[in-house]
């Protein structure tokens, strides 16, 4: 499965994300033995939130990314930061664990909102951020699905979510779709790639050592591992994994015992012209970012020059769709009919990856091999997290880290061959129920 990520990618790539920023110089690959205390693979919102931990409490830090800095879902995301772990993965918390462990698991994931804020402004990261999120229910079939789970946030871990009746949908969102919907003010949305890239400098400014274009190919399980790449490899004392469904890209998983515990999905996403700020307002009064209820989401919001990008979970597969402008931009219509004379300027993909329980799944692999993975369409704001909480425990720490430690994933069936067409079977089946 991992070999076709990047060709598979490559069919669509025109991505606003990148044509709106500036990136740095690249930073050179690894050539050579450097040692480290901590070898972190994977530049992205984990990768980079772990070195810049640790490189704060003096820990020195060797970081590989295959590609470039938020090269993957951390740069290609919704930009959508939402506190929780969805309905799904919450539950998934609950059925296995404690009350009180499942709530410290909530609170893990609204620390993780406030770090995230806390970073834009420490480090002062220019990222489009802004408040506010609406949950919205596309039909009357699932507005008691998003009462009952409103309800239970409220009454569960005590967390502010504002119902809105279909009168009062108008002040937040210039659609008829829609019948009922929340509001959360702490979550919000931001430009993802221009945050992981600020995450990027806030590391190398705090003296990671950052080699790009270095794709990790094994890791030697020692007492003090060895990190081979290409041409170089890096000596050190733990070695973190954050590259979710891109550690197995350039050869032997670097961790096999978790690789069949996650999915790549693929999430596609298209902007439009950029609007004048009125016709933008009429949109989406708030600007609060949107998704609506479904179990195979769409989801919404505007940027900061006034385009509207709107994004789907159309595969579950490596395989872009056919028609995948076409299908995205009609059912952006279907939401907006009046954005129907509107260009699309750009169209992107990238993969995300789920656990089976979309629940996220952190642990450790003997004593000094860590990893991150399976944030389920959470990563923005939880990745982050999962982060700082793996350099808590690499610092000696590990009491939080040990409350998603112990959450239980099981694989996904039918190996590597027949897992995906599996699960694509069973998300058509949810999406016709959804339909039906």
């Amino acid at each position: 499965m991992s070999g076709l990520l990047q060709k598979e990618l490559g069919v669509i790539e025109n991505s606003y994300y990148e044509a709106s920023v500036v990136r740095p110089p690249l930073c050179q690959p690894l050539q050579g033995r450097v040692g480290a205390d901590v070898c972190v693979v994977g530049g992205g919102y984990a990768g980079l939130s772990c070195a810049l931990e640790l490189a704060l409490r003096g820990f020195s830090v060797a970081l590989l990314e295959a590609h470039r800095i938020g090269w993957g879902a951390s740069g290609r995301n919704g930009g959508q930061a939402i506190v929780g772990f969805g309905a799904e993965g919450e539950h998934a918390i609950e059925r296995q664990c404690t009350a009180e462990t499942a709530r410290a698991a909530w609170n893990a994931t609204v620390e993780g909102m406030r770090l995230l804020q806390q970073r834009i402004d420490m480090f002062g990261i220019a990222c489009d951020n802004v408040p506010g999120y609406l949950t919205l229910a596309p039909h009357q079939r699932k507005v008691g699905d998003l009462q009952r789970w409103a309800c239970h946030t409220r009454e569960t871990y005590g967390y502010p979510l504002e119902w809105i009746e279909r009168a009062r949908l108008p002040q937040y969102v210039g659609s008829d779709r829609f019948v009922a919907g929340t509001y959360d003010p702490h979550s919000g949305h931001l430009h993802p790639l221009k945050y992981c890239l600020g995450l990027g400098a806030a590391a190398r400014a705090n003296g990671v050592q950052v080699y790009e274009n270095s794709p990790a190919y094994r890791v030697e399980r020692e007492r003090e591992p060895v990190v081979k790449t290409a041409e170089g490899e890096v000596r050190c004392k733990q070695v973190v994994l954050a590259g979710n469904v891109y550690l197995g890209e350039f050869g032997d998983h670097l961790a096999p015992e978790i690789q069949a515990r996650i999915m790549p999905v693929g999430t596609y996403m298209i902007a439009t012209q950029p609007m004048d700020a009125a016709r933008a307002h009429a949109l989406m009064p708030g600007r609060a970012a949107a998704s609506d209820n479904s179990l195979i989401v769409d989801y919404f919001r505007l940027s900061a020059d006034n385009r509207m990008l709107f994004g789907a979970g159309e595969t579950f597969s490596a395989r872009p769709p056919q028609n995948l402008v076409q299908r995205i931009r009609a059912r952006m219509v279907s939401v907006f009919p009046q954005t129907a004379d509107l260009e699309i300027d750009y169209a992107w993909g990238g993969f995300l990856d789920i656990t089976m329980n979309r629940a996220p799944d952190l642990g450790r692999i003997g004593t000094n091999l860590y990893y991150a993975q399976g944030f389920s369409g959470h990563g923005l704001v939880f990745a982050g997290m999962a982060g700082k909480l793996i350099a808590d425990a690499v610092s000696g720490d590990a009491s939080r880290f040990d409350v998603f430690s112990r959450i239980r994933h099981h694989r996904f069936p039918g190996g590597a061959v027949l897992r995906t067409p599996a699960l694509v079977l069973g998300m058509w089946y949810y999406r016709l129920r959804d339909l039906l």
